[in-house]
């Protein structure tokens, strides 16, 4: 290679070389080391690299102009998926056979987690280290660019998750190449990505180089940032900004939509303003708000950070149901209130009037949440019974936010989702396993935690395909598929509005009503009755049943009647 004045070192292959295997060697040093903006890891991410031309790739997607006809993520049924436990053979290729489930149950984008490489080959992919490179346990680049190519043949977008946060603990070279890391900042991780000192210039192109990538070479339609809040970042533009300006550019030479969503802990929808206006840019984040609210009306568990949401005492939200109400109809709870498992007051308001709500994703699960509990388990397996996730189901997906299911949720899945990993290193597979049981002290779970290294803990979250044969299953399937068919009748393409929600409810007799009014759109209710014995709702102007959990459920002009606990959709005559 040859050094160029600007610090970099360049060779440029012969013409026709082909793929090519190549590692670096710094100032003499061995071992030699792969490229960190190398596109493929073949031999593991502490191998060589080996070159990818993207050009090679056999695409068919010339046509392809982005989700729902260009219409986006926003209002999309987003479903996200883990490559390596979405099939038994957790790879690309096996996960496009199920790609007509989704396209069934109604889903509009894939959500990927992590395929970004990593050290071994099972894991959830928050480790990795070859940010630029695709998983090769999965397939590798060209299995990838199939599944992508058969998404969008589908008419299904493709999102994936990257982290930009931090690097994993093995395979992380990147500090023997440049000053890609800062003590100035730290994060759970340790020492912060370089944003804002010495060479962050560099460090930041190398980020908003590896977003493009995604988008350009292997034609996705949406990243999904991990953990933005630990974007360490002290300059005068802060880097989320500089990378959302960066993809606007892209998507306007492409000619289609190109979108950033933001799981976010702020509860601060500057996140979502445009730049122009001073804001981050983003597309959308994520509401975790929406899930603990709902998690805590249906299983009752109020421990570690579920404790406010199950209401505090003089706040004005004193139930878990009048949480959800607030939840449902101003976005977070914590708007500038105080949280007790941060033991400060946190998030900021949300402009109910002005703000699109599909810019907030709600859901009823994710990988965080199934996964980061002690044993994995999912929402059914901690509901009193089926109608409590139906209830919960309907609440999100008929809500004005962006609805984001968690695979296996749409047929109450009976396997659970548990925290795996494989790591070569002995201290780093002790320091995961004892890390992973300090952290459930404070959310008083006492079961035994099952060892991530064990390869029996991923095999036994991998989806079970054969459950959609049993009759309990295909109900709640039936249940998820008519909810989406008909948000897509009730709410009509574009902007929606937290004011357009009402809520109302009663704590002691365990029912809530989510009535939407959605511009352009008829009026409808959500009824939903929590208690065993079921409840005599008021509702006004309730017309006739829409979709309803069971068949025992009664209305007049006034009232919906249920006998049980269940949920029922109606449409209601404008007031």
């Amino acid at each position: 290679m040859h050094a160029a004045d600007d610090g970099w070192w360049r060779w440029t292959p012969p013409s026709g070389t082909g793929e090519l295997d190549y590692a670096f060697v710094l100032d003499g040093e061995e071992p030699a080391l792969p490229d960190p903006r190398s596109a493929w890891q073949p031999e593991s991410v502490h191998g060589p690299s080996r070159t990818v031309d993207p050009a090679s790739f056999p695409w068919t997607d010339s046509a392809w102009r982005g989700p729902r006809e260009g219409a986006g993520v926003l209002g999309s049924v987003v479903y996200e998926l883990h490559v390596g436990t979405f099939t038994a053979e957790g790879t690309f290729d096996a996960a496009v056979e199920r790609l007509d489930h989704l396209v069934a149950l109604g889903v509009d984008v894939v959500e990927v987690m992590p395929v970004a490489a990593f050290p071994t080959d099972r894991g959830w992919g928050y480790d990795g280290v070859g940010l630029y490179a695709v998983q090769d346990a999965y397939g590798g680049p060209h299995a990838f660019a199939r599944f992508v190519d058969a998404c969008h043949a589908r008419g299904l977008g493709v999102c994936v998750d990257v982290v930009h946060n931090h690097l994993g603990a093995s395979g992380n070279y990147l500090a023997r190449f440049g000053p890609y890391f800062t003590e100035a900042h730290h994060t759970p991780w340790g020492a912060a990505v370089n944003l804002d000192h010495e060479g962050s210039a560099e460090v930041r192109r190398f980020l908003v180089g590896n977003a493009l990538r995604w988008f350009r070479d292997l034609h996705v339609d949406a990243l999904r940032l991990d953990a933005v809040h630990e974007l360490k970042d002290d300059s005068p533009r802060h880097y989320l900004a500089e990378l959302s300006d960066a993809v606007a550019a892209l998507a306007e030479e492409l000619g289609r939509p190109l979108e950033l969503v933001a799981e976010s802990d702020l509860n601060d929808t500057s996140m979502v303003t445009p730049t122009a206006a001073g804001g981050r840019g983003m597309t959308a984040q994520w509401d975790d708000d929406v899930h603990h609210a709902l998690h805590v009306a249906l299983t009752g568990e109020t421990q570690g950070y579920y404790a406010d949401f199950g209401g505090t005492p003089g706040s004005g939200e004193e139930g878990p149901l009048a949480v959800l109400a607030k939840v449902l109809t101003r976005g977070f709870l914590h708007d500038g209130t105080f949280s007790s498992f941060r033991d400060r007051p946190w998030g900021a308001p949300v402009d109910r009037e002005n703000l699109d709500a599909r810019r907030l994703l709600g859901y009823l699960q994710t990988h965080d949440q199934v996964g980061n509990r002690a044993v994995g388990e999912r929402i059914s397996a901690l509901v009193a019974e089926p109608a409590l996730q139906a209830a919960g189901a309907a609440l999100y997906l008929l809500a004005p936010t962006t609805p984001m299911l968690f695979m296996g949720e749409e047929w109450a899945a009976s396997t659970p989702w548990q925290f795996f990993t494989s790591f070569a290193e002995d201290w780093l597979a002790d320091a995961v396993r004892e890390g992973r049981r300090a952290e459930f002290g404070s959310h008083g779970w006492s079961a035994d935690v099952p060892d991530p290294q064990d390869p029996a803990t991923r095999d036994r979250s991998v989806l079970r395909w054969s459950e959609l044969d049993d009759t309990d299953h295909a109900r709640m399937l039936r249940w998820y598929t008519n909810l989406t068919a008909l948000r897509r009748r009730l709410l009509p393409a574009g902007p929606t509005r937290f004011a357009d929600v009402e809520v109302s409810f009663d704590e002691d007799a365990r029912w809530l009503v989510l009535r939407h009014a959605p511009a352009g759109g008829a009026p409808y209710a959500v009824v939903v009755t929590l208690g065993e014995d079921g409840a005599q709702v008021p509702v006004a102007g309730a017309a006739e049943v829409l979709l309803a959990w069971g068949d025992e459920v009664e209305v007049d002009a006034d009232r919906v009647g249920h006998r049980c606990r269940s949920v029922s959709v109606v449409r209601v005559e404008r007031s």
